[in-house]
């Protein structure tokens, strides 16, 4: 079964707000399996739109898990709270 992927796009704009969703992500990425391959570090955008603030790779078990962590009450409650703390943008996509 192929593995499934959120690639984010992250440029935050209320770091305080953006700790809430922070302190309650993790709960839905350890329900749903998911393994962060990268986070933040040196990257480069060149194509395209500017590179953002932050980017991040996370791994999933399967493409069904990153999906349902994506709709989870628990990550609904997180991606509340980061409502207003940033610029996102998220694809889910399944491996190869």
């Amino acid at each position: 079964m192929p593995k499934g992927y959120w690639i984010a796009n992250i440029t935050v704009t209320d770091p305080q707000s953006y700790a809430d969703y922070q302190a309650l992500a993790p709960e839905a990425f350890a329900r749903f399996g998911a393994r962060f391959l990268a986070r933040g570090g040196r990257r480069i955008a060149l194509e395209g739109r500017e590179t953002p603030q932050r980017s991040v790779l996370i791994e999933f078990p399967s493409y069904e898990q990153a999906l349902d962590c994506y709709h989870s009450e628990e990550y609904q409650r997180a991606k509340a709270a980061r409502c207003h703390a940033a610029e996102v943008d998220i694809v889910i996509m399944e491996g190869i």
